[in-house]
């Protein structure tokens, strides 16, 4: 990594097109490289361009022009295409976490996001009517509970639910419903509670994400991953986002400190399902601790975040070590050669299709790989 002042115009410009190249890099040496890059050019902006009078969406609009960004991009972090058009037109000031969203994707100053005007208020944090009606077909509402009683109930027999409160991720969609966010954790935390697991198992964590990852090629993998979790202290929670949590899974902790797998199954297909678990294994070996009990993941949300560029490359290694990927890996391969690396790496070939497509792009090819219909239905009722 070579980084130079910011001392010319030129320099500026040269700073720019390095940083959108690096944008959408999740290695962790380009996401250090974009940290220090985007301080020096925020640095040579301030000194040399004028910002007082500059709105929100003018700091929007000049950040998406120096990165070639389109309206359509903005929506994981302001929300629906209309909210997107609001904020771009100043109809509309960017919320909380709408701020949080654009200064942590896009490195746009807080302060120019602030701007001069009020922001909307945050409002309160009750659910959606239909995330209410949602835990209550879940089975995790009583008919007739409230969801005052409801969230009362799981911070008496869970107390850190309460820190679910304070919770925000680099990895959530800005159209999330926080208040359906913090329910939906509740009731994981609850159902986890119920769970018993040995206290104290000590593991290897690379050694036991590759056995994880194996598993996935058994045929009865469903009740093999929950048994080995089980062995391991583990967690494993199933259970359905609600409306307006765009979630894939999460990591969390119990309040005697277990670590809880959480996974929601919203894209129903075997190469997300061993993603996600896999990077919520990640975390549970690399992040959690108590000062950081819940991590929460969209996994459809691009993250500039250290930890889930890290919990993504684990993953990624867990389920087909790089060794085996970088030597066999081609653009113009068939079905056979991808069987082939599946077979190499120990895990189902719908892992490695997903790895495939995602890395090239190309999400025509081997979709009849992929296993769509073959998660959900082993988990009715888990």
């Amino acid at each position: 990594m070579r980084i130079r002042p910011i001392r010319t115009e030129q320099d500026y410009e040269a700073a720019l097109r390095r940083a959108a190249e690096l944008i959408t890099s999740t290695t962790q040496s380009a996401i250090d490289e974009l940290d220090v890059l985007q301080t020096l050019i925020e640095k040579w902006e301030r000194s040399v361009h004028q910002f007082s009078t500059v709105s929100p969406a003018e700091a929007i609009k000049f950040r998406m022009a120096q990165l070639g960004l389109k309206p359509r991009d903005l929506e994981p972090y302001l929300g629906a295409k209309s909210r997107v058009s609001e904020v771009l037109s100043g109809q509309r000031q960017p919320t909380v976490d709408q701020i949080r969203a654009l200064h942590t994707h896009l490195r746009i100053p807080i302060e120019l996001l602030v701007g001069g005007i009020k922001h909307e208020p945050p409002g309160g944090r009750a659910p959606s009517a239909a995330a209410v009606d949602k835990l209550r077909k879940l089975g995790v509402m009583t008919a007739k509970e409230t969801i005052e009683a409801f969230m009362s109930r799981a911070r008496s027999t869970v107390p850190n639910v309460a820190m679910l409160r304070k919770t925000r991720t680099d990895r959530t969609n800005a159209k999330t419903d926080f208040g359906a966010l913090e329910a939906w954790c509740a009731a994981v935390m609850i159902k986890a509670e119920a769970a018993r697991v040995p206290t104290g198992a000590t593991h290897d964590g690379e050694r036991s994400a590759r056995a994880l990852a194996q598993i996935s090629r058994l045929s009865d993998w469903p009740q093999k991953l929950v048994e080995y979790l089980t062995s391991i202290g583990v967690v494993l929670v199933v259970l359905e986002h609600l409306p307006g949590t765009y979630l894939d899974g999460a990591a969390m902790r119990r309040a005697d400190g277990v670590p809880v797998i959480a996974i929601t199954i919203r894209h129903d297909r075997l190469d997300n399902f061993w993603f996600t678990i896999l990077h919520e294994f990640a975390h549970v070996v690399l992040h959690l601790n108590s000062d950081l009990p819940v991590i929460l993941d969209d996994l459809d949300v691009t993250s500039s975040d250290g930890i889930e560029a890290q919990a993504d490359e684990f993953a990624r290694d867990a389920l087909i070590p790089s060794n085996i990927w970088s030597s066999r890996a081609k653009g113009n391969m068939g079905g056979a050669e991808l069987m082939a690396i599946a077979n190499a790496a120990g895990v189902d070939v719908s892992v490695a299709a997903g790895r495939w497509r995602f890395e090239r792009g190309d999400y025509r090819k081997f979709a009849r790989l992929l296993g769509r219909g073959e998660v959900k239905k082993h988990f009715n009722g888990h």
